[in-house]
C-alpha cells in the first residue's frame, strides 16, 4: 500500500501562544494547515531563512486573531493564500500516489470535519479560512445552531435582500442600510455541511418529541424526549 508523503506542520514546531489565546480556534486551524518552513529545506535552506518564514506565518496568526479582523478580507486572504501554498506543495510531492487525484487535488483543499461541533465555532472559522466545513453532533440543539451558522447563510451569499426597499437608511439612522449591505465573509457558495444526530449521517434534523406527565389538574411537567432514528 502506497504511503502518502506528509510534512511537519507549524503547530508541531512553534506557536505564538500569547497571541492565539485571543482566538485560539481560528489560529489553531491555520497552524494545522500550513507547513513549517523546516519541511522544505530546498526553499528555506538555512535556519535563518526558516526563522524568517516562520515569523511571517506568526504575523499572519497575530493579525488573524484580532477581533477587529474577524471580517477583514485582506487578513483572511493572506491566511488563505498561505494555506493554499502549503497544500499545493504537498499535492506536488504526492503526484505519484495511486490516489493522488482523489486525495491530493491541488485545486481543492482538504475538508474540515468537527465530529462534536457543539456551537459550531470551529466549522465557522474553517469556512472563514476557505475550507469546506462538515459538522456533526448528537445534540439536536447543537445541530440546529450549526445549520443556522454554517449551512444556511452561505446559500444567500451574493443574493439581493428580501426587502430591497430596506436598503436605505431607516428611521434610526443608517443601521438598517448597514445591516443589508454587510457581506457573508465565510466560505461562499453552497458548502456541503453535514449536520447530524444519532447514528449514521443525514442532511436534515432529527425530530424531537415531548411527553407530558400530568402532576395535577393545574400543573404539568414537560420532559423533552429525543426521537432519534438510527440505521437499521
Amino acid at each position: 500500500m502506497a504511503t502518502a508523503k506528509t510534512f511537519t506542520k507549524l503547530i508541531e514546531v512553534a506557536l505564538p501562544l500569547d497571541a492565539i489565546n485571543k482566538a485560539a480556534g481560528r489560529a489553531l486551524i491555520f497552524a494545522q494547515m500550513v507547513d513549517d518552513p523546516s519541511s522544505w529545506p530546498d526553499l528555506f535552506p538555512t535556519e535563518k531563512a526558516q526563522e524568517k518564514e516562520r515569523k511571517r506565518l506568526f504575523q499572519i496568526i497575530e493579525d488573524l486573531v484580532q477581533w477587529e479582523n474577524t471580517t477583514n478580507q485582506e487578513v483572511l486572504q493572506r491566511a488563505r493564500d498561505a494555506i493554499w501554498e502549503s497544500w499545493r506543495r504537498t499535492s506536488a510531492e504526492n503526484i505519484d500516489h495511486p490516489r493522488a487525484k482523489e486525495l491530493f487535488d491541488r485545486y481543492k483543499l482538504p475538508a474540515f470535519h468537527d465530529p462534536f461541533a457543539g456551537g459550531g465555532a470551529l466549522p465557522l472559522e474553517a469556512q472563514r479560512l476557505g475550507l469546506e466545513a462538515y459538522a456533526s453532533d448528537l445534540n439536536p440543539v447543537a445541530v440546529l445552531i450549526n445549520k443556522a451558522m454554517i449551512e444556511i447563510p452561505p446559500r444567500s451569499a451574493g443574493r439581493p435582500p428580501v426587502h430591497p426597499e430596506g436598503s436605505g437608511a431607516g428611521k434610526s439612522g443608517t443601521f438598517q442600510g448597514g445591516l443589508f449591505k454587510r457581506e457573508w465573509t465565510a466560505l461562499k457558495g453552497s458548502p456541503r455541511t453535514c449536520a447530524i444526530t444519532g447514528s449514521g449521517c443525514a442532511t436534515r434534523l432529527r425530530s424531537v418529541s415531548a411527553t407530558c406527565t400530568p402532576r395535577s389538574p393545574s400543573r404539568r411537567r414537560w420532559s423533552p424526549t429525543r426521537a432519534i432514528r438510527g440505521r437499521t
